[in-house]
């Protein structure tokens, strides 16, 4: 077992790595008494086969049904009755089973978590309505248009790739999933190597060691199977599709930047200037000025290797074409002229309000503290995030801008009414 402690601010931040390769890491907030918890399978939609896509977010699901020690409602009672909560998502790259408690709940937390990850039952009934239950989810989505498009953009982007698959897999895989498929995609991806541990609050690192190693020093260590096809090349594609509609709905955008990639921070500047907010040139130009909209963003999601990036816009489908004149014309003036010194520095400053803001949640702060681990294999203080925003120049993103904001890089998903 090896441990490893930070410096500075990250004092309070602690590191152990179990024999069988699980890690923990914890952060101690002395000014709570609460404590967030979190087991977390370095496991998402990407590592799925075409047969099998859905099946991380099914598994998610199926946990809370059962284990061999506690039923669906003991699981739901065992946190509720102390004035805690569980809870779990997924997503592309990973899977989150956390809970909120009190911090003198921290064992219990553990004991249910564990649980839930080592020993579920899986009960042929409730896999049979939880197909149910998932099917109506992708329905909930489907009716959604903003989501639908979103879907079908990133579907566009990474086209053949599990990556742009929605993370709730489709009809046709998910009602054909065995128990047996379930077990077996745990183990595969739900070894030690490939679990982590993320807790913080008001709790000791050394009390979670003790109690992790409880209920996981047992598990033997199994390689991982690695489960993650290479990218194909990305070529820019318009798609238009039609539903019964009463807005017009289009995303225009382009595959982005890893989460360690040396131009990240003057991309986050970016799009924070272009859609950030009601204050962002896009929502003041196309919303303010013109009346065109009344929602209009840019979103920016980074992944261990690529991201996406993209501006929406829900619209009269008779404004369109002013539309997209008018988000050529921002991403024109970002490409020929540096961002203001004022507007830069209003930028940077929410950034980091939004950053720091973000750490009065423990929740907040578990899962940071994982994300840390998952795709730096460090923990990255508020610090340095502070400092890599205020040392972007405005003429470094310019010069980004004029490179990632190539028109013929963009591609465009429109939904418009059916006719």
């Amino acid at each position: 077992m090896s441990t490893t402690h930070s410096m500075k601010e990250i004092d309070f931040v602690n590191k152990t790595t179990l024999d069988n390769g699980l890690k923990i890491v914890t952060e101690h907030v002395d000014s709570v008494k609460s404590v967030a918890v979190g087991i977390w399978a370095k496991t998402g939609s990407r590592n799925e086969t075409h047969n099998m896509a859905g099946v991380t977010h099914f598994l998610e699901h199926m946990l809370f049904k059962g284990t061999d020690n506690r039923s669906s409602l003991d699981i739901a009672m065992s946190m509720e009755s102390v004035g805690g909560y569980l809870n779990a998502f997924t997503s592309s790259e990973y899977t989150c089973y956390y809970s909120r408690c009190l911090n003198t709940q921290l064992e219990r937390a553990l004991d249910v978590l564990s649980d839930m990850v080592l020993h579920p039952s899986f009960p042929e009934d409730e896999i049979e309505k939880e197909k149910k239950v998932v099917i109506e989810e992708m329905k909930m989505y489907r009716d959604s248009p903003n989501d639908y498009l979103f879907e079908q953009f990133s579907e566009q982007i990474f086209k053949g790739h599990p990556l742009g698959n929605s993370t709730l897999g489709f009809e046709d895989t998910v009602s054909a999933f065995k128990r047996q498929d379930l077990y077996d995609y745990m183990d595969e991806r739900y070894q030690p190597d490939n679990l982590l541990i993320s807790v913080a609050g008001n709790v000791d690192h050394d009390r979670v060691v003790e109690l992790v190693r409880d209920y996981f020093s047992d598990v033997k260590p199994k390689d991982t199977v690695d489960n993650n096809p290479p990218l194909p090349d990305y070529e820019a594609d318009d798609l238009e599709l039609t539903k019964p509609i009463e807005q017009t709905h289009l995303i225009a955008g382009r595959r982005g930047l890893h989460y360690d990639h040396e131009d990240k921070f003057r991309l986050l500047l970016a799009n924070t200037v272009l859609g950030g907010g009601m204050s962002s040139r896009l929502h003041q130009n196309v919303r303010e000025k013109y009346g065109y909209c009344y929602t209009i963003t840019s979103f920016n999601q980074s992944y261990s290797d690529t991201g996406l990036y993209g501006i929406y816009v829900g619209t009269d489908k008779d404004y369109v074409e002013h539309v997209r004149e008018l988000i050529e014309a921002e991403l024109d003036k970002l490409k020929q002229n540096p961002i203001p010194e004022k507007e830069l520095s209003e930028a940077k400053a929410q950034l980091k309000g939004k950053l720091m803001l973000s750490v009065e949640s423990m929740s907040n702060r578990m899962s940071r503290l994982a994300k840390s681990e998952i795709y730096f294999d460090r923990f990255v203080t508020l610090d340095e995030l502070q400092e890599k925003i205020d040392a972007v120049e405005a003429d470094q993103v310019q010069n980004f801008a004029q490179d990632f904001f190539d028109n013929d890089l963009f591609s465009e998903a429109l939904l418009l009414p059916e006719e």
